[in-house]
């Protein structure tokens, strides 16, 4: 479980660097708490479906791509 937290934080982290935004970009656009996204990128949290839902969205994307290949 440790592992999955890290890879998915990890994808976030490379996402949301190649699309040019700030882990508080991203956090106002997810309408989720800024301090937040450090502890997503650091696998440090078991984030909930419906947050990785408004993360996705805020990156333009689907759930499944962020999470393909982990």
């Amino acid at each position: 479980m440790e592992n999955l937290k890290i890879e998915i934080g990890n994808k976030i982290r490379e996402i949301r660097l190649k699309k040019g935004l700030s882990q508080e970009k991203l956090a106002l656009l997810s309408d989720i708490d800024r301090t937040y996204i450090p502890s997503i990128e650091n696998g440090k949290r078991n984030i909930s479906i419906t947050v990785l839902k408004k993360i996705s969205n805020a990156l333009g994307m689907t759930v499944s791509d962020i999470t393909k290949g982990i």
